[in-house]
């Protein structure tokens, strides 16, 4: 689905140096590497500030703890969706408040979050999946009219950028109040293990994020909050250092593979292809198709048998989990999350894909339809 070896060959010499310089100095925790690549990510990013973390959970668990959330409020999310969404809440003793999605774009739907308000409702989180930004004028003015804030998961759409209808273009993940993004390795932004990362633009509420990242201490053992211990080491911020100079080109690189696809399988029947909206760049951190009449078991067991990966994100909605079953709060019927769940079928797409890899696979798709 991914190459990251052929990733990291292309930056051997930089990333083996930074590695190097850190193990050199022997300072794995915090240091030069994290501080720079925290202001590097938020000049690209637009961000006044950057917090590195241990991982995408973890900035979702933080940024809400930030909020000064209590056990019972109500956090809005779409119901097709990572788990780590509704995880990050449940562990939080808040309660989550599952709403459909578009079925076209996979991101929420914007008037089922307008039914699921109440009086406890506290957050909207939008998840950008698969790399492009859901609607977050609409977003961003439903939280202001109902006093609400809006936390961005945009561990998948990490690059993508949204334009209002102002013209205004900002990146996913500086839009909301807080943004959330995660570098495990096969994000587009990935590092070589696990980290992420907290985006905020008010001063205060950022210096919270960063004090409750940090055992709630702002000065060495004085702690003046409840905190956790979520580190983004020296070793995976050097490394993403030198990738983060290269996402835009990762971009393009999947845009490109995904612009053949489209090309390549479009009439193709049975097949939906990916939506893109045009208020969003799209970044494809998947090539999600819809196949329908019941055949996408079928054509992943075809691809397999030939050699090609594939993979379901998601097989089963959030409130399907055993877990989450009985203690979410569904809205409406939730149509398009069950039928996304039976019908999506993602590609593989990198940035280091082969014409003749990604040939083999659209002849064998083709053939699967004939």
């Amino acid at each position: 689905m991914v190459d990251l070896y052929s990733q990291y060959l292309d930056l051997k010499p930089e990333i083996d140096k930074a590695i190097e310089e850190v193990i050199s100095n022997s300072q794995f925790i915090k240091g030069p590497k994290f501080e720079a690549f925290q202001n590097d990510l938020s000049v690209y990013m637009g961000s006044k500030h950057t917090i590195g973390c241990a991982n995408g959970t973890d900035a979702l668990q933080i940024a809400m703890m930030a909020l000064d959330l209590k056990p019972g409020d109500e956090v809005i999310l779409p119901a097709f969706t990572y788990i780590a969404t509704a995880e990050a809440i449940a562990l939080l003793g808040l309660s989550p408040v599952l709403v459909d999605v578009d079925y076209d774009t996979f991101n929420i739907k914007i008037d089922d979050i307008h039914a699921a308000i109440s009086p406890k409702t506290k957050v909207i989180i939008p998840v950008h999946l698969f790399g492009q930004s859901s609607n977050m004028e609409a977003i961003m003015a439903i939280a202001a009219e109902k006093n609400l804030f809006v936390i961005e998961d945009c561990a998948q759409s990490i690059g993508s950028n949204y334009t209002f209808s102002n013209g205004t273009i900002k990146m996913s993940g500086v839009i909301g109040h807080i943004g959330c993004t995660s570098f495990f390795p096969s994000k587009n932004l990935g590092c070589m293990g696990d980290g992420g990362a907290v985006f905020c633009q008010d001063d205060e509420l950022a210096e919270k994020i960063k004090m409750i990242a940090n055992h709630g201490q702002r000065k060495q053992y004085y702690h003046e909050i409840v905190g956790v211990n979520s580190r983004l080491d020296n070793l995976q911020a050097a490394i993403l250092i030198e990738k983060l100079k290269q996402l835009d080109n990762y971009s393009n690189a999947r845009r490109k593979v995904a612009d053949k696809y489209d090309k390549e399988l479009e009439g193709v029947s049975g097949l939906m292809l990916p939506y893109r909206v045009k208020e969003s760049y799209h970044v494809f951190n998947q090539y999600t198709l819809k196949v329908k009449n019941g055949l996408r078991d079928d054509l992943k067991k075809h691809l397999g048998e030939n050699g090609i990966p594939s993979m379901i994100y998601y097989p089963m909605p959030v409130f399907d989990q055993e877990a989450y079953k009985n203690s979410v709060r569904k809205v409406g019927d939730l149509k398009n999350s069950q039928i996304l769940c039976t019908e999506v079928l993602s590609l593989p797409i990198h940035t280091h894909m082969k014409d003749e890899d990604q040939d083999y696979i659209i002849s064998n798709v083709k053939s699967f339809f004939k």
